[in-house]
């Protein structure tokens, strides 16, 4: 309303009512309280313990963004982060005291000069140690075997494709590369003893280097065990570094007991299916049967101490092996038959599990981040760490390797 119209009594109060919200606003600023300074510190983490584990995150959406979380699975706390840049790759030393993260960045951000680089961290301080700048590394997506460490942590295996398929070995004492490996027709590394490797290859074989303390390096083929073109293997199959156990595990669902050395010897393969007793899954010459099958990104993970293997399954034809799963079987490596089965409530792209008398069991939520804590013995859930990440791939436990 006008004030020409307000009577005088009237304007007067309002008059009042105004000036005293003036002085009040004017107090209460004078009385906001003095902040405190900022104060940061700087932390320690503990010595790892059995459930101290690692987790990557690819963080597709903006790759240069990767990183690794050090997580307490007790607790469900997330403890401290390392930087993994560009479809990383890390690991884990035996005595879980130093973390590698084999990486990919370049001197403008997104462009200019590439470095491919291999970092050290201290496990407790997170401070890196080491920043090695590498000939090259396979810019692929992150899976175990591009990068692996050897039995006791002296060395790093860093496959490449530049310009054909090697392996540069690096001595992490030196904190230098001593040689390069070339692999042709081959691909990734599985870690056996201190004194070598193996890698999967196009034609069916698995090649074994060995790595002699005066630099020369022997090579020899196994014979074919695997058609390709029929039914591949997963490259992401369980493998330990301290004695060359591995388990490959093929599309259809035939595991292949390896036990890998400078002549690696490959056992008769077994039926996952089968071994849950139902009937063995089709390769690709019938690709349209629906039947249970193995799949996922980790797809199994081993408890070595128990010979108990973890297996993420779910239903489908022969070319789903990306597909999550939707169930983890529990196999006895030394029986070959299925001892436990867990539904997951949320299908998961990957299964791990520590290494320890009272495992746990690792799953996740590829779509919105979650990661699942379940006891391994049971498949009881014990707690859920909500978002934790935005691409959740594998995880690494002490003693793992």
């Amino acid at each position: 309303m006008s004030l020409q119209k307000v009577r005088p009594s009237l304007l007067r109060a309002l008059l009042g009512s105004a000036a005293i919200l003036t002085m009040g606003g004017t107090a209460a600023k004078a009385a906001e309280p003095v902040l405190q300074t900022e104060q940061s510190d700087v932390i320690t983490l503990p010595a790892y313990s059995p459930h101290t584990i690692l987790v990557e995150d690819a963080v597709y959406t903006h790759n240069k963004d990767g990183r690794v979380y050090v997580v307490d699975a007790d607790s469900g706390k997330l403890l401290g982060m390392v930087q993994a840049a560009y479809n990383a790759n890390m690991a884990l030393t035996p005595d879980a005291k130093r973390i590698y993260v084999a990486e990919t960045t370049w001197e403008r951000g997104n462009r200019g000069a590439r470095n491919d680089l291999l970092a050290e961290y201290d496990a407790n301080t997170l401070k890196i140690t080491s920043d090695e700048k590498l000939p090259a590394r396979a810019l692929v997506t992150p899976k175990k075997n591009d990068f692996a460490l050897n039995a006791d942590g002296s060395r790093s295996y860093v496959y490449q494709m530049s310009p054909s398929n090697a392996v540069e070995v690096v001595d992490n004492t030196a904190h230098k590369v001593t040689q390069t490996v070339e692999i042709p027709g081959c691909a990734l590394v599985y870690p056996w003893g201190n004194a070598g490797f193996s890698s999967l290859c196009a034609d069916g074989t698995l090649a074994n280097v060995s790595l002699g303390a005066d630099g020369k390096v022997g090579m020899m083929h196994t014979a074919p065990f695997f058609e390709p073109d029929k039914d591949g293997i997963f490259e992401q199959s369980p493998t330990v570094a301290a004695d060359g156990t591995a388990y490959f595990i093929s599309y259809s669902g035939m595991v292949y007991p390896t036990k890998m050395g400078e002549n690696s010897t490959v056992e008769k393969p077994w039926s996952l299916q089968e071994g849950a007793g139902m009937k063995a899954a089709p390769d690709s010459s019938k690709p349209f049967e629906v039947t249970w099958r193995p799949g996922g990104w980790q797809i199994a993970a081993l408890h070595k101490a128990s010979h108990q293997m973890y297996v993420l399954m779910h239903k489908g034809t022969f070319w789903t092996h990306k597909d999550n799963g939707t169930e983890v079987w529990v196999f006895d490596t030394q029986t070959h038959k299925r001892i436990r089965r867990y539904p997951l409530k949320v299908a998961s792209n990957l299964v791990g599990v520590t290494q320890d008398a009272h495992p746990l069991m690792f799953t996740a939520n590829e779509d919105n981040g979650d990661f699942f804590v379940s006891d391994a013995l049971t498949g009881k859930p014990l707690r859920t760490i909500k978002a934790l990440g935005t691409s959740l791939i594998f995880t690494v436990a002490p003693g793992e390797g």
